[in-house]
């Protein structure tokens, strides 16, 4: 039986008696009898706060909605947010309180997700103040091997990128926090509670654990799987399939041709993928209440399928095609659009680019983050 991090965490008791813990967590933070950590830590430590990120400690908050100060009803523990409009880092207010900071969130294995970078600041927070910090491991559910896309460029830092990851970067959570201790220099004092009985070359699928929603934009395993690649539309004019049961599944926009978009689009014979004309209308976010066609993503083969490759490909067919697409303009208060900020890089909006040689770019700086990743290997 594969274990989290979770599941073990009285067999490391001696890092939580007698201390004041802060938990920043989300409702993927269970064990695998779906007792929530905060619970576990409550009944059995001194649980002294919780730290919400994007979504809210129990998953109450819209995805990007700011989350405030308030007491959680169930253990009426203070939750201080750590996804504030003003920012979203521990304050030393906030680490007065605690003298651990203790973290359990389910990861996707993908740069844009937001808790990875919930985790770094937090942990560089803890660093400068002198507390210590603990991890609760969980398996990456798109393995941890394999290795996808370019590395984020210094000056393209944000909370969709704020590290020079990979964007498949086949690391735990608790790697990467290992990775960005020791190059960042913050000798943070760390722990990493291990998961036990994972193989690395594991994908999700192979587990027979239980797929918990780390977000409602992420509702299956196979949403996971294509994100990589589908996420790169929220940077563009384009529905990416919120609003809808199928979020980054269902590609599209009120000027696509649905069938001759799926059929361009399966005739570049992409690995692990079949594309499927659909129509369809968003209840919330772009599009709402208005008539899409586009694609669905279909992974036929977990194995074999190519997420950011798929994404890129689709994303330039649409723009080769289409004269309606479009790049969405920097939002308020940043200076660089976001498909910059998602890409890590300008690259996506330069003239003329050649899809096949950005993509073996992509390939070389994938087989470099690999090989310098297993330094940092639990696993």
């Amino acid at each position: 039986m594969i274990l989290n991090g979770i599941d073990t965490v009285m067999e490391a008791a001696h890092l939580f008696k007698g201390k004041k813990l802060g938990l920043i967590t989300s409702p993927t933070g269970l064990n695998k009898d779906f007792v929530s950590t905060i619970q576990i830590l409550h009944e059995n430590f001194h649980l002294a706060a919780l730290f919400s990120p994007e979504h809210g400690v129990r998953g109450d908050q819209a995805a990007g909605a700011m989350v405030e100060t308030y007491t959680d009803p169930i253990t009426k523990v203070p939750v201080y947010s750590l996804y504030r409009k003003n920012s979203k880092r521990l304050s030393q207010e906030m680490l007065d309180e605690v003298d651990v900071v203790v973290y359990d969130i389910q990861d996707v294995g993908t740069r844009y997700y937001t808790f990875i970078y919930t985790m770094l600041y937090a942990i560089e927070d803890c660093a400068k103040a002198g507390k210590e910090f603990v991890i609760l491991d969980r398996i990456n559910p798109l393995d941890g091997v394999t290795v996808e896309g370019n590395i984020l460029k210094p000056g393209y830092e944000s909370f969709v990128g704020n590290y020079p990851l990979a964007v498949r970067y086949g690391l735990t959570a608790g790697e990467v926090a290992m990775m960005a201790n020791e190059q960042q220099g913050w000798n943070a004092k760390l722990h990493v509670i291990r998961c036990q009985s994972w193989d690395r070359q594991m994908l999700f699928s192979e587990t027979g654990c239980h797929w918990i929603m780390p977000s409602l934009g992420i509702p299956r395993f196979e949403t996971a799987l294509i994100y990589p690649g589908t996420c790169l539309f929220e940077g563009t004019n384009m529905s990416e399939g919120r609003g809808t049961t199928a979020p980054f599944e269902l590609i599209g926009a009120p000027f696509i041709d649905a069938e001759k978009l799926a059929a361009e689009m399966n005739s570049l014979k992409l690995p692990g993928v079949v594309f499927r004309p659909v129509y369809f209308k968003p209840s919330f976010s772009k599009f709402e209440g208005e008539q899409c066609g586009g694609v669905q993503i279909h992974i036929v083969d977990y194995r074999a399928v190519q997420p950011l490759e798929t994404g890129v490909q689709l994303l330039f067919t649409v723009k080769r095609n289409y004269e309606e697409f479009s790049f969405l303009p920097p939002l308020k208060g940043n200076s660089r659009p976001f498909i910059d900020l998602l890409g890590g890089d300008k690259i996506y909006r330069e003239e003329n680019l050649h899809v096949p040689a950005l993509l073996e770019q992509f390939r070389e700086k994938s087989r470099g983050f690999a090989k310098l990743k297993t330094e940092y290997h639990l696993y």
